[in-house]
């Protein structure tokens, strides 16, 4: 096992920490369109957003409503984050192991 993999496995992004897709399908372009959203908000996590938004809509942006539907929206942004500075570090490596 390489280190990276090490690493992917600790912070719950290898093969062996059991990852399992998402139990939604990805919001369509058609619906992130039609919810009207920002081009920047149009990610893997979109299918979120859309009833969040619309929660927050029909509660005038109450910040005690909608808790859960904004939990599972950051908890989503939080776990791509965490994709993407996994892949970085891979890719630093790489070019580390490269240079020598």
């Amino acid at each position: 096992m390489t280190v990276i993999e090490t690493v992917k496995e600790a912070v719950g992004l290898g093969d062996a920490a059991g990852i399992h897709p998402p139990t939604t399908a990805p919001a369509s372009r058609q619906a992130m369109s039609e919810a009207k959203l920002p081009l920047a908000y149009r990610d893997s996590c979109a299918h979120l957003l859309i009833p969040l938004n619309k929660c927050r809509h029909e509660t005038w942006y109450l910040p005690w409503k909608c808790e859960n539907e904004r939990h599972s929206y950051e908890k989503c942004q939080y776990e791509e984050f965490k994709k993407r500075v996994a892949k970085m570090d891979e890719i630093r490596a790489a070019k580390a192991a490269a240079g020598k």
